[in-house]
This record gives C-alpha cells, structure tokens and sequence, in this order.
C-alpha cells in the first residue's frame, strides 16, 4: 500500500502506535549506515578496482528482479519505505549477523558443518527477522501471503546482493577475470532466484498466519514457513558441496519450487481480486462504482488495461489519477477485509477519505470491464 507514503495519506491508528523505530526513518538511516559500512570492508579487502568490479556485477541484475517482485504485487503495492527498510536489513544486519556466525561456526566446527547447518539456519533466521518485526508492527501492511513473498524476495535480495559482491570480489582476486566471468553467470543468472525462493517460504508462513483465524495455525505456519526455508537452503547447500547433486537438486527441487511460488503468488492474486469485489459491493450498490467498475478493479488484467488507456488518452497526469483510484480501490477493500477478519467494525474515519478519492473517480477514461467470458480477477 503506497498511500501511508504521502503527507497526505491516512495512517491507520493501530499502525501509527505500534511502529517501532526500525522501521521508521531512523530504522532506515541506520540500516544504510551499516551497508555502507559493510561496502567499506570490501573496498578493504578487495582494493578499489575488484571492488568496483565486484559491486557494479551485482548490481546489473537488481533493476530485473526488483522489477518482478513489484510486478508480484499489483493491487496493494507495499511502501516504498518498508521495501527499502527490507532490501537494507538483508544487505547489512542480515549479512553482517550471518557472516559473524558462519565465521564462528567455519573457525571452531568446519567448513562443511558450517555450510550445511550454520549458514542455513542462521542466514533464514537473520533474513526473517524483518518479517516478523513487518507482520507484528504493520499489520496493516501486511495483509496476507503476497506481502509475505514481495518482503521476503526484497530481503533476500538485499542479502544476495552483498553476498555476490563477496564472491566476485574473492573470484577475481584469487583466480582472475575468467572465474569471475563464471561466479558471475553462476549467482547472477543460473542461481539468482536460490535466496528469494528460500526467504519466501518464510513469508509465506507469516501470511499465512495473518490470513488463518485459529491460534495454534498461527503460531504453526510461521514455524513451517521458516522450516522451509532452511530446508530449502540446506538442500541447496549440500548439492553445492557433493558437487554432481547440485544439478539434479537444481533440477528436482529448485526449479519446481520457483514454479510453486509463482503459482502461489498467482492463486492469493486471484483471492485479493475477490476480496476486492466483494468488499466494494456496497459502493456499487449506492452507485458510487458501476459494475464494469468493480469487474476492472478485481483484475490485474483490467487494471493495466485501463491504466494503459489513460497514458494513451491523457498522458502522465491521466496514469497517475488512475493509480490512485486503484489505490483508493483496494486500501478500502482490504481495511474492511482487516476488520472482518479481526471480526472488528471498519473504522469510519479510515474509511472515508478512501471512498471520497472514490467518488472523485478515476479522472480518466472510463474503467473497461474484461472481455466476455474473461473472469476478472488474479491474472485473468
């Protein structure tokens, strides 16, 4: 949800008193004070050039995979500033607490009890922390499975991000530009998605939890999301390390796991689409929205058609005044879904200005519903 990124925008009151200072404007500041830190050891211990070269590869792929993980979330886009607060806790207090421990765990244990017990459970349980601290302290942004994953891929991908720069740095200072050249087409394309897919599963267990009413699931999905993923990673790490499983764990595990999880993503997609109809009924009742109206707003399809007709018709401004329609949309659909689900009456003074930017409209070209035939919601 983007709108508590505005001066402007409503902060719901349960969200207000309960933020902690990590994930306000300090939580960040920090955050990128110990990144920055973090990339001052590498320029240390690599020198200026293999540190630049080690930092600018890990950062051509970010722009891609940033991109796919918005592009997961299109009908209640997380704050900007959670996103950021994410991708900084995995690329500095995520890896820094990692590489202390796996450190340690490599100096007293071994390499191998290192690789296959530390870094797993220590490197998901750093990751996931941030999660938790999202799910406990914005429960509002934090509605479901969804949110879960784009979180989880942010922070894994902040983690990933440092990590390459480690192993670009040793790669080309112990065996030169040709091993980095493979590292290289190793972590960033054949391995890329290895971390997201580990942390998700611990995303998926938090919103799971949000989404399941019965206690003891509550307390279990997270425990089982965060098993996943250090299952997930163990598996990973140990093909790695026998070298010839490493292709048939890639192939057996791996890849039909980031198939599972863009199904999953997909599936949740289409219960928000319907949460959306659902919950915005009343407005078309009082003639606030039409039925083409409420068919567009539950489709992703419909969305991007529609936004696409308003930078045709009416350029930049025309896009932007049908964002915030959606955004209007789908903040008041998922408040009073909170609210059912907490079996709590919606709040009034949240709800209204929502429904005012609402009866404003889109200020655009008239919302199109789907095609005959079409269902209008998750990726339909």
């Amino acid at each position: 949800m983007d709108e508590p990124d505005r001066p402007d925008a409503p902060v719901p009151a349960a969200a207000s008193t309960r933020r902690l200072w990590l994930i306000g404007p300090r939580g960040l500041a920090a955050l990128a004070a110990l990144a920055v830190l973090a990339l001052g050891g590498v320029f240390a211990e690599f020198g200026v050039a293999g540190a630049m070269a080690a930092v600018g590869l890990a950062i051509v792929p970010l722009p891609l995979f940033i991109a796919i993980t918005l592009w997961m979330d299109p009908f209640e886009p997380e704050p900007r500033s959670l996103l950021a607060i994410a991708f900084l806790w995995g690329a500095s207090a995520a890896i820094v607490v990692s590489g202390i421990a796996n450190g340690l765990a490599d100096a007293f244990v071994g390499e191998l009890f290192g690789s296959l017990v530390s870094a797993p459970v220590v490197e998901e349980v750093s990751k996931g922390f941030i999660l938790v601290v999202f799910y406990l302290a914005r429960p509002d942004e934090f509605d479901g499975v969804v949110d879960g994953i784009v979180y989880a891929v942010m922070t894994a991908l902040g983690f990933a991000f440092m990590e390459n720069i480690d192993y670009y740095g040793r790669a080309l200072l112990r065996d030169g530009p040709a091993a980095l050249a493979a590292v290289f087409v190793l972590r960033a394309g054949v391995a890329a998605f290895a971390h997201p897919l580990f942390t998700s599963m611990t995303g998926v267990g938090l919103g799971l939890a949000r989404q399941f009413p019965q206690p003891g699931l509550k307390a279990l999905a997270p425990a089982a999301g965060l098993a996943a993923a250090v299952g997930l990673h163990l598996m990973w790490n140990s093909g790695t390390a026998l070298g010839i499983f490493f292709f048939v764990i890639y192939a057996l595990v791996m890849l039909p796991g980031v198939a599972v999880l863009l199904a999953l993503v997909g599936f949740f997609l289409r219960g928000e689409g319907r949460v959306i109809r659902l919950q915005l009924l009343q407005e078309v009742e009082a003639g606030l929205l039409t039925p083409a109206d409420l068919a567009c707003l539950g489709s992703v399809r419909g969305r991007l058609r529609a936004s696409y007709a308003a930078w045709s018709t009416g350029g930049r401004k025309s896009w932007a005044a049908r964002r915030r329609f959606h955004q209007a949309a789908s903040e008041l659909a998922f408040l009073r879904e909170r609210a059912a689900r907490d079996q709590a009456p919606a709040d009034p003074a949240q709800e209204a200005p929502l429904v005012a930017r609402l009866r404003l409209g889109p200020a655009a070209v008239a919302l199109r519903p789907p095609p005959p035939g079409e269902p209008g919601a998750g990726f339909s």
